[in-house]
């Protein structure tokens, strides 16, 4: 048999369910995890706690931690777990007592390294820490572009406005040239009104 001071080792792939024991502890109240390759998981060095025994009997998963879903207790004592293993599951789980002792398991998911790369924004996403900085230096560009635009516009003088088509002399109107054209013809009976018109306007020479 093991000693509390001789870790037990387990080897598993990515998709396996594997069994902790707790041997050597009387009166199990607490498991920790410590990874081997952090950065595979995004987190740091050192031993965070996974799962606790429960007064009520229902051993209590902590909801943070990376065994979410796929860790659980074999029985309400917490001497026995099983884990559903992923990639970057590799370190060392420590069962501690009451009084302090404890007993360790390595386990070593096939295919974990301290080669691997840290967990970043997936495809066609982006991380919220770089996005925002870049969205706050294209607003700045973009008003910038518009002070100029409007700088510009200032600076630069009004078009002075076009001038309206002319017909005869200066004084004259589109309907007096009209009349001037046709005043040498007979203005039919059936116009009356057009006929008044133009003999009451005076014509330009």
């Amino acid at each position: 048999p093991l000693s509390p001071a001789t870790p037990a080792s387990l080897d598993g792939r990515p998709g396996d369910r594997v069994n902790f024991s707790c041997v050597g502890v009387s009166h199990p109240i607490r498991w920790a995890w410590a990874p081997s390759f952090p950065a595979c998981k995004g987190l740091a060095k050192g031993r965070r706690p996974i799962l606790w025994a429960s007064s009520s009997g229902t051993p209590t998963v902590s909801p943070v931690q990376p065994f979410a879903g796929r860790l659980r207790a074999l029985d309400p004592s917490i001497r026995r777990l099983e884990l559903l293993l992923s990639a970057g599951d590799s370190g060392t789980f420590f069962c501690r007592g009451r009084h302090e002792e404890e007993s360790r398991t390595v386990l070593h998911v096939l295919g974990d390294g301290a080669d691997c790369r840290a967990p970043g924004p997936t495809h066609g996403s982006m991380n919220p820490q770089l996005l925002i900085p870049l969205l706050g230096a294209g607003l700045v560009l973009g008003l910038g572009a518009l002070g100029v635009v409007w700088w510009w516009l200032r600076r630069s003088p009004p078009h002075p406005p076009r001038p309206l088509p002319r017909f005869g002399e200066t004084n004259s109107t589109p309907f007096s040239f009209y009349c001037s054209h046709i005043s040498h013809l007979s203005i039919p009976e059936s116009e009356p009104l057009l006929g008044a018109q133009c003999k009451s306007l005076p014509l330009s020479s």
